[in-house]
């Protein structure tokens, strides 16, 4: 990716400060496997089946969902990792430009806890697969024991990749990309010959609503990657293409999203289980042979450790913009933890999965959808960033503005905020707008993005909001 001192080793040492000019030496191309990687979870066909069992959504309209979702949310990833290009900085790193030095902390903080339920469901997930292939290859069930080493052994694994930084990362998403596609194909073929399409071409059309909600819900896991958009683009040269950029993050995620969704809604026509299992995972060896389910299971696997180890690799960044004062491979360590602790809980204690991933994912929208609306419109606004202010967290920094804070920015993250909430309904907690269209269709993310953005565009801008080091942009290129 890049061949500068501080990450063409073994392990990337650069923190939060900005990449020089001279050492971006990344491709645009480069994200599409990124995308592809962070995509790769079964997951997608547990939620396929949801729009199909819990939606009420024909194949077709599963189709549209599946078109849609990745398209309206990773053109946001898409959009906002611009800001990268430009800052050469972390995401939540350039969001101090936008907040505040201290100001930052609100948004960052809520970012980085969402982050633990993200990475704990990951682990979950891969935990799942490892116990799954142990079944299916040699007959050991699950037991509370066994449930702790594999959360133990994916979670290290996660740790490791995620600190040893981008370019491991970039490795391996490259050939996660090909192994996975490759089986993705094998399964499709199998599906193609041993599904029985009259009755899922049959199924009648789901209303309107439920497919609205239905993008929504596939929406939501490409929303919470947009806060880490610029971590993967702050190595590529101010010149890169914009349009490049937006393209190959869609392409990227698309390419995994559209066939698992719709693969999951084949499967659920005839095994409806699959859309609530307490155990998601085993499903795929009960309905596809050993010598398809276990190599697939086993990269899937590969797959769920890359998205975590993306997660943590980002979340690293977020933990130093809170001021915890340690190298970002250690930074990671705290995240790793945490979401041993909860994985646990979520696989011994929680009775429901399914229930608990979709209400974590609708919490997670919100939460991320706030900080997106006012990031976004700043970003428009805002051609450059200055480096030296980034990293400057005191009084002295041209990001300080009023005691630390940017407060019409925090204004219009706050509104939003609580305005989201308002229309949101999940297992545990319904907003009292949740009754409404906008929260019985699951929009109550897309009208946070709304407010937040609408009310930081009219409100007065902080003192100091455009900084004199910040030079004129640099004509962008079409070239990839």
């Amino acid at each position: 990716m890049s061949h500068d001192s501080d990450a063409e080793g073994a392990i990337e040492t650069r923190g939060l400060e900005p990449v020089p000019d001279a050492e971006r030496t990344g491709h645009v191309r480069e994200l599409f496997p990124t995308w592809v990687a962070a995509n790769i979870s079964v997951l997608l066909l547990t939620m396929g089946a949801g729009l199909i069992v819990f939606n009420g959504l024909n194949f077709w309209q599963v189709l549209l969902v599946a078109i849609a979702a990745p398209v309206l949310s990773y053109g946001i990833v898409g959009l906002i990792s611009i800001a990268g290009k430009r800052g050469g900085s972390p995401g939540m790193a350039l969001s101090r430009a936008v907040f505040g030095q201290r100001g930052n902390l609100f948004p960052g903080s809520l970012i980085w806890v969402a982050r633990w339920g993200w990475e704990t469901i990951n682990a979950v997930t891969g935990a799942y697969a490892v116990l799954t292939v142990l079944d299916l290859l040699f007959g050991v069930e699950p037991s509370t024991p066994l449930i702790v080493v594999t959360l133990l052994l994916f979670v290290a694994c996660t740790f490791l990749v995620s600190g040893l930084g981008i370019n491991a990362l970039r490795v391996c998403s490259t050939w996660s990309t090909y192994l996975f596609g490759a089986f993705s194909v094998l399964v499709l073929v199998y599906l193609v010959a041993n599904t029985d399409w009259s009755a899922v071409f049959d199924k009648p059309a789901g209303s309107t609503a439920m497919m609205v909600a239905g993008i929504g819900t596939i929406a939501a896991g490409g929303i919470s990657w947009v806060p880490s958009g610029p971590d993967f683009t702050r190595y590529l040269p101010r010149t890169a293409s914009s349009k490049a950029m937006v393209g190959s993050t869609i392409g990227g995620a698309g390419i995994v999203v559209l066939p698992m969704v719709l693969m999951g809604a084949v499967m659920a026509v005839g095994t409806p289980g699959l859309a609530s299992a307490q155990d998601p995972v085993s499903f795929i060896g009960e309905l596809l042979p050993t010598w398809i389910s276990v190599p697939y299971l086993v990269i899937a696997l590969i797959g769920m450790l890359l998205i975590n180890s993306m997660s943590m690799y980002s979340a690293g960044f977020t933990a130093q913009t809170l001021g915890i004062k340690v190298p970002r491979a250690w930074a990671v360590s705290v995240n790793a933890v945490i979401s041993l602790i909860f994985g646990f809980l979520l696989m011994v204690v929680a009775t429901s999965f399914i229930g608990s991933f979709i209400s974590f994912l609708s919490l997670l929208a919100v939460a991320f959808s706030a900080w997106i609306g006012v990031f976004g419109v700043d970003m428009l606004r805002r051609p450059r960033y200055d480096g030296q202010a980034l990293m400057d967290t005191t009084r002295t920094s041209a990001y300080w503005y009023r005691g630390g804070f940017a407060w019409p920015a925090m204004a219009a993250w706050a509104v939003a905020l609580v305005v989201g909430l308002l229309f949101t309904k999940v297992d545990w907690f319904a907003g009292p707008l949740a009754s409404s269209w906008i929260g019985k269709n699951g929009l109550g993310w897309a009208v946070t993005i709304v407010v937040a953005a609408a009310l930081y565009a009219v409100l007065p801008r902080a003192a100091g909001s455009v900084s004199s080091a910040d030079p004129e942009p640099e004509r962008e290129t079409v070239s990839i």
